[in-house]
């Protein structure tokens, strides 16, 4: 079986963003690491070759930075990895981002491609099932629970007070949820085997695109402008001796700080 997992490098979930005075992300200092998520579908594709026999490749866009984020995925027990890196790659928005990564698949053998649901940057939830929707193959978003027998790919995914059971051919595309699995941390062996393994670097003239065909250029969405949420307001708790009183507080301060009543 021929894997591919999907794995974007994003900034560290403790990290403090600022922006600079054109509204872009000051990123000089700020750790990155592995979509938190996308660790999610690089262990299940791990599970599922120590349990029967797989060929993973780890397949991420971004700059020279990725390569981090590249090796800890080689040191999990991925194969190879390929880096989309090309300037003509970056800025981009979903559409572009995922219609460059499924040109590079298509030069791949898979049989399933794995990807966490979404990215905690951005939130979108959309390039991977975009890639899907590319490669024409069926998908199952936010699996907790993944099967694979006779050709076929059977994902749980959570639903409001139930759940959901889908069984789709492969190949097929999955996007995983936390719950699926708890990723493991790269051993010794492992970190010193991935720094062996080869990481493949791709253009944009690689993969057949000119330079405006992928990218900003390419984008289908505009970003029109980026700002830090202000800071919220620290709670004031109310104490008072009886239910009656507590109320009577709360009005006054709506009424009088608050001004909403």
């Amino acid at each position: 079986m021929n894997i591919v997992v999907l794995m974007k490098q994003t900034f560290d979930t403790e990290a403090i963003i600022a922006l600079d005075g054109k509204g872009e992300i000051i990123d000089t200092g700020i750790k990155k690491i592995m979509n938190p998520y996308d660790e999610y579908a690089v262990e299940e594709a791990v599970r599922i070759k120590e349990a029967q026999g797989a060929e993973i490749t780890v397949v991420s866009l971004g700059s020279d930075t990725a390569v981090d984020a590249l090796r800890q995925a080689l040191a999990m027990g991925c194969d190879k990895a390929v880096l989309l890196n090309d300037a003509a790659f970056q800025a981009g928005d979903e559409y572009s981002s995922a219609k460059a990564v499924a040109a590079a698949i298509q030069q791949l053998e898979y049989d399933l491609i794995l990807a966490g649901w979404v990215s905690i940057d951005d939130g979108s939830g959309q390039t991977a099932v975009r890639v899907g929707e590319i490669l024409n193959i069926p998908q199952v978003t936010m699996v907790t629970k993944l099967f694979l027998a006779n050709g076929t790919a059977t994902g749980e995914r959570e639903i409001e007070g139930a759940v959901m059971t889908v069984e789709v051919p492969l190949p097929a595309l999955i996007t995983v949820q936390k719950g699926i699995n708890e990723p493991r941390y790269p051993s010794m062996k492992g970190i010193m085997a991935a720094k062996k393994k080869e990481i493949k670097k791709v253009s944009a003239a690689d993969l057949g695109f000119a330079a405006d065909a992928v990218g900003k250029a390419a984008g289908k969405s505009v970003v029109k402008a980026r700002f830090v949420s202000p800071k919220r307001n620290s709670c004031k708790l109310i104490q008072a001796a009886t239910s009656a009183e507590a109320a009577g507080q709360l009005v006054n301060l709506l009424h009088e700080e608050a001004k909403v009543i």
